[in-house]
């Protein structure tokens, strides 16, 4: 009976198993040559005595050498499985993000042009402060709907709804706050803003640090400075407005870079959207752009 035997091994060839294994293999192939042949019977009245030419057969051991490639911490995450895995994707979710956002910036700039030049609307405002506190509640509500809401804010059309109703209510809270400061101070604060906006952008794009692991420091941040914010409002001093309008300025121009690392995504990034929020990143990078907007303008009133 002739059984067929084959030995699976893992191999490591760094360590040298394979050289004890040739090894191994060949001491017996070795023994079973030098053993001489003994015939299993006797022989018959009609065989020839002798040595009869025997053909051996041998059966040596067969090994499976499974080879596997190193795979490096870089390439495990680019070769990971993520929603944008394919390059194709992201680069249609970026554009489509960016659209969104031109639109909700040139719809503030026009609504904000439109209460800075136009005086009769300027003086209503002015004289009208009721306004001002009607847009409040409302704005408020649509944030908390498209903050809270993840799939409401996926579903089309009521995504570009909520968002075109929210850009429609901060354009009109913004134009309240511009008919106190001079129009040349408006457009220097809208170019100001324009060059911080694109300077930064470019960095978060070529930048290999990841400010994504900011984001609790970021938030801790914020709610400092709501408090500061609040105690400023009884504390009329000039230092203190003007350290308040700096510190906000600083602080969202991190946060501008920060959700323009988490809308591109990436393998060096901690967090990552989904393909179908491009909604959510357009309102993170549309409001950090206002709010470094309301610094900025801030800054420039002070120092008039």
């Amino acid at each position: 009976m002739k059984v067929d035997l084959e030995i699976i091994e893992p191999i490591d060839f760094s360590s040298g198993d394979h050289q004890h294994l040739a090894r191994k293999a060949a001491d017996k192939d070795d023994q079973q040559s030098s053993q001489p042949y003994r015939s299993s019977h006797t022989a018959g009245p009609g065989e020839t005595k002798g040595n009869p030419h025997v053909k051996a057969t041998k059966q040596g051991n067969s090994y499976v050498v499974q080879i596997t490639e190193e795979i490096t911490p870089n390439e495990s995450c680019e070769n990971a499985t993520g929603p944008f895995s394919d390059r194709l994707i992201r680069r249609a979710f970026i554009v489509k993000v960016f659209l969104i956002l031109s639109v909700q910036l040139l719809v503030t700039a026009a609504i904000i042009s439109m209460f800075i030049f136009w005086i009769s609307l300027k003086v209503w405002v002015i004289a009208n402060p009721w306004f001002t506190y009607a847009l409040l509640p409302a704005f408020f509500c649509v944030l908390i709907i498209l903050a809270c809401c993840g799939n409401l804010c996926r579903q089309v059309p009521a995504n570009y709804i909520l968002l075109a109703f929210f850009t429609l209510l901060e354009a009109l809270l913004l134009g309240t706050v511009s008919v106190f400061y001079k129009a040349e101070e408006v457009l220097w604060a809208t170019a100001a803003t324009t060059l911080v906006t694109s300077a930064l952008t470019l960095f978060a794009l070529q930048t290999k640090w990841d400010f994504t692991l900011l984001n609790g420091v970021l938030f801790v941040f914020v709610f400092v400075l709501m408090i500061y914010g609040f105690m400023i409002i009884f504390v009329r001093s000039y230092w203190l407005h003007l350290i308040y309008s700096a510190l906000g300025t600083v602080l969202f121009s991190l946060y501008l870079v920060m959700d323009v690392q988490l809308m591109v995504g990436g393998s060096h990034h901690h967090y990552n959207l989904d393909p179908e929020e491009y909604v959510f990143a357009a309102l993170n990078i549309y409001l950090d752009i206002i709010n470094l907007f309301i610094f900025i303008l801030q800054l420039i009133g002070l120092g008039r």
